[in-house]
């Protein structure tokens, strides 16, 4: 790809809509992401006691289950991201090639 072919496509409109709205959209699930986990790891350094709680009659302890959601938590966030990459993002970039005669 010639420089020109890459400063035409950098400046196209849909172009920077779709890295604004990927960059945005990105740092809003990494922020929800290090939210829980740091807020996990703060239970962890602060709060044993309430981690060490059993739950119910099992020998199950809340941090177990509190770290079983950390980890569910990404694969949601995960399926989140690839559903806006099959649709919106896949949308704005089937715009942008259909822009530059691709």
């Amino acid at each position: 790809m010639s420089d020109i072919e890459t400063a035409r496509i950098a400046q196209n409109p849909r172009f920077k809509e779709l890295v604004h709205e990927r960059t945005r959209f990105g740092w809003t699930l990494t922020i929800l992401m290090l939210l829980v986990y740091f807020g996990f790891i703060g239970l962890i350094a602060f709060d044993k006691s309430l981690l060490a709680m059993k739950v119910g009659s099992a020998t199950t302890s809340l941090g177990l289950i509190l770290g079983v959601a950390v980890i569910v938590f990404a694969f949601i966030l995960t399926g989140i991201y690839v559903q806006r990459a099959n649709s919106r993002f896949d949308d704005l970039t089937a715009a942008l090639k259909r822009d530059l005669g691709r």
